[in-house]
């Protein structure tokens, strides 16, 4: 048996108290999580992201210019970190529209390989998806255009080239796209004063400051950060002048699972998840969110005051060993808020926010399609760029039941679609989980259904991708692809070379 299997083994018959009587494994266990409540020492001002610049075509479209390349970020004393970013050293800026708007996005690739831009949560078609399908090769120019079709949200974007996403993201190649609605909803809305992009990534350094891009040895999901930043930020204060702040969370992370809250334990309002508002503001003491997924929280603060955004140990269902070393374990002090002696009124949060989605309202409703998850595999397949697992026709409701079937911590996404959640362990889902999403968490062993409706134009010869999306994951095979069709119509095989612009 494997070292790790030993251990893990004897780890989790015995406490974690008991757990030195395995000798060196033991303190290896024991330093194992990470607890940095009360000793983060805010000192750097929150950067915000800026809003990306646009222009209009002669349609009347908007278009950004966006162009990848290497640069350098300082994350500590000494030597600047080297890192990718996009318009700049690290990260990139914040694309805005509102829904109606024609988008076209020129994207320059001047990093040294090929990479990609996709769009998470945006309804595209399939070309312009910009997944595993649309590589962009060093010195070429992408041109994707689209129409902005769905609610007002906060989305992302990021790469997503076919094993290689995880090192992309972590080098920092990631940002918001924040899409407006033309009816106004009374939240904080002015970006950058109450309405606050929080991305929230971890990372590891090497003793000369460079990304250690190395795998955790245990666990099996890639990189697991110590230093947690905030748009780049490590220990972030925000300056704080209204009654009340909005927050846009976005796990920016490759495999963590945070569970946002407070220091003082207060609670806040969660206006919005992953595909736009919820149907009424939900209070709450915590907002857990796996790779990926976003939540719009408001919190009202009183002049003075100062609060800590913490990450309490997530709940994510793993057994002793593979939440130890996944994370879940851990404390971390996110960033601090600090109100200002005087702060501008804000408005009182409206009682209806959205409709709230109604693909399927009976939880019962039997699964057209079962997914399981486990080790890189969903159903037993591993991801092939050359094979469509299945097809959808246009304008049709299918209901996906996904479990996770291992012990290892995964969650699901699927590209184009925003879903409901119709149940979770055959219950249904809590308030943080029926409002629209395309990224949902999937603990071990509890079947979460989710209803879809597939609204994209027939492409047959073109697949969107579903994966885990703790990126390790997705990277070593955990997706599959599907292709959207005019009814009656079969999908067609992906050509054996995709293009690459």
């Amino acid at each position: 048996m494997k070292r790790r299997t030993v251990l893990k083994a004897g780890l989790i018959a015995v406490p974690a108290a008991s757990a030195a009587a395995l000798g060196g494994a033991g303190l290896w266990w024991a330093g194992a999580d990470l607890n940095t409540a009360g000793k983060v020492r805010f000192v750097n001002r929150l950067a915000i992201p800026p809003l990306a610049p646009s222009r209009r075509d002669g349609a009347g479209g908007r278009v950004f210019d966006l162009r990848a390349s290497g640069g350098e970020h300082r994350f500590r004393a000494g030597r600047p970190t080297p890192t990718w970013g996009i318009n700049g050293p690290y990260l990139a800026p914040t694309l805005r529209a509102a829904r109606g708007e024609t988008v076209t996005v020129r994207f320059r690739n001047d990093l040294p390989e090929s990479t990609t831009l996709h769009w998470h949560g945006m309804h595209v078609p399939a070309r312009m998806d910009g997944g595993p399908h649309q590589p962009v090769r060093p010195g070429a120019t992408w041109s994707p255009t689209w129409t902005v079709d769905q609610p007002a949200a906060t989305l992302w974007y990021h790469p997503h080239p076919h094993g290689r996403t995880a090192l992309h993201v972590y080098r920092g190649l990631a940002g918001l796209f924040i899409l407006d609605d033309p009816h106004p909803h009374g939240l904080p809305d002015r970006y950058g004063i109450d309405d606050i992009p929080v991305i929230v990534r971890d990372l590891n350094l090497t003793d000369h400051n460079e990304l250690d891009e190395r795998d955790r040895e245990q666990g099996g999901v890639g990189i697991v950060g110590d230093l947690v930043t905030v748009n780049g930020t490590p220990a972030p204060y925000l300056p704080v002048t209204t009654q009340r702040v909005r927050l846009r969370l976005l796990n920016g992370s490759n495999a963590r699972i945070y569970r946002f809250g407070f220091g003082s334990g207060r609670t806040f309002a969660l206006v919005g998840t992953d595909g736009g508002l919820l149907a009424a503001p939900y209070e709450t003491g915590h907002v857990q969110l796996s790779p990926g997924e976003r939540a719009e929280i408001v919190v009202a603060l009183r002049p003075g005051e100062r609060d800590v955004l913490r990450s309490l140990p997530p709940e994510t269902g793993l057994n002793l060993w593979d939440r130890r070393w996944t994370g879940g374990d851990d404390t971390l002090d996110v960033m601090e808020l600090r109100a200002a002696p005087r702060l501008a009124r804000s408005s009182p949060l409206p009682a209806r926010l959205a409709e709230a989605p109604r693909l399927v309202t009976d939880p019962a409703t039997p699964p057209v399609r079962r997914f399981e998850l486990s080790g890189f595999t969903i159903n037993g397949r591993s991801m092939d760029m050359n094979r469509v697992d299945f097809a959808v026709p246009q304008g049709g409701t299918e209901v996906w039941e996904v479990t996770a079937i291992d012990d290892a911590p995964h969650n699901f996404h699927v590209h184009d679609a925003q879903f409901q959640v119709v149940s979770v362990g055959g219950r249904l889902p809590p308030p943080e989980l029926r409002g629209w999403k395309d990224t949902v968490h999937t603990p071990p062993g509890v079947p979460v259904r989710i209803a879809l409706r597939f609204r994209g134009e027939p492409d047959p010869a073109t697949p969107y991708m579903f994966h885990c999306h703790i990126l390790n994951h997705e990277d070593q095979g955990l997706m599959g692809q599907f292709v959207v069709t005019a009814p009656g119509r079969s999908a067609n095989r992906p050509p054996a070379t995709h293009h690459e612009h």
